[in-house]
């Protein structure tokens, strides 16, 4: 399924019109239904805004899956704890989070120079509405993000509980675009 076709289905299903959804969101209701009719889409910012609200992983609101293998012909790498959780914490040593999955993949929109290619997620829960994620981490590459994934593999293989992010760089938002933080 589509971003549009998956996000009408789960804003009905959780029987939110598309004006509490716009209300929710800060955008008109004519942005909502752009979004559900498939000829526009949210920014970056946005997304992961719906993907909280509504409490379902971004991989679930853009694919309609709770993980995937492939995303515009590339590979992502997704790696579920084998016994339970391994704590992950964030690069800036700002969060810590309690992840029995891992994924990276590649940001929706085409970045540009100066934003991340790729982002690091980490559920801790299924719940009733759907996963629980959050992104753990943004990359500027995908050798950087696999990286980290092999790593985190590695750490969980020898029994690590807790794996601090290496090679995630530093962001800032900027008129609700993501831009590395060069400073």
């Amino acid at each position: 399924m589509s971003f549009s076709e998956n996000l009408k289905a789960i804003r009905k299903e959780r029987n939110i019109s598309q004006e509490d959804l716009a209300e929710i969101m800060g955008v008109s209701r004519q942005a909502v239904s752009k979004w559900e009719q498939g000829s526009g889409y949210p920014e970056m910012e946005k997304l992961l805004v719906l993907s909280r609200k509504l409490n379902v992983s971004l991989d679930y609101l853009m694919l309609g899956e709770s993980s995937t293998n492939e995303i515009n012909n590339e590979v992502t790498n997704n790696i579920v704890v084998p016994n339970g959780k391994i704590t992950i914490k964030s690069a800036d040593g700002k969060s810590i989070f309690n992840c029995y999955k891992v994924s990276a993949s590649h940001v929706m929109f085409k970045a540009k120079e100066d934003e991340p290619k790729y982002c690091l997620n980490g559920v801790n829960s299924g719940a009733f509405w759907g996963e629980n994620s959050i992104i753990l981490g943004w990359y500027k590459d995908e050798e950087s993000a696999k990286k980290e994934m092999n790593e985190i593999a590695e750490a969980m293989n020898k029994g690590v509980s807790v794996y601090e992010l290496k090679y995630a760089v530093k962001v800032k938002t900027k008129r609700l675009r993501i831009k590395i933080d060069n400073e």
